[in-house]
């Protein structure tokens, strides 16, 4: 190896650490994202299932029972169902904000911290 290649090596080694330290961030972020609802996990699917069975199942009994307490009931039902949905997208948008939110302050608290060392070495340059 001449004298030139081992700049090059050394650049191309740093290159491919920084590369490895980005994948296992980025492993890292999905994971937490994931945590947060990023990926549907078994309850949420769960849930999603039993909300568009209760809903169907409850409207078509209100539209073939020919009892007006029975159709009330289900209307009720149903009513109730979309409520709790609501209340449940409500929740998890929270988590979501909240997130991002972490997100924000960090990245903020990271982008100082860079500020103050460039003006630690702007003045030992001067």
């Amino acid at each position: 190896m001449t004298e030139s290649e081992k700049p090059f090596e050394a650049e191309l080694e740093d290159l491919k650490k920084e590369l490895e330290e980005f994948q296992q961030e980025k492993e890292r972020v999905r994971a937490i994202i994931g945590k947060i609802g990023g990926v549907p996990t078994f309850y949420t699917r769960f849930f999603n299932i039993a909300f568009i069975a209760i809903l169907v199942i409850s409207v078509l009994i209100s539209f073939f029972v020919h009892s007006n307490e029975v159709r009330l009931v289900m209307i009720e039902l149903a009513t109730v169902a979309l409520s709790v949905k609501l209340l449940y997208m409500m929740h998890c948008q929270t988590k979501v904000n909240h997130f991002q939110l972490w997100m924000q302050s960090s990245i903020e608290w990271r982008i100082n911290e860079i500020i103050k060392m460039l003006r630690e070495i702007k003045k030992k340059t001067n």
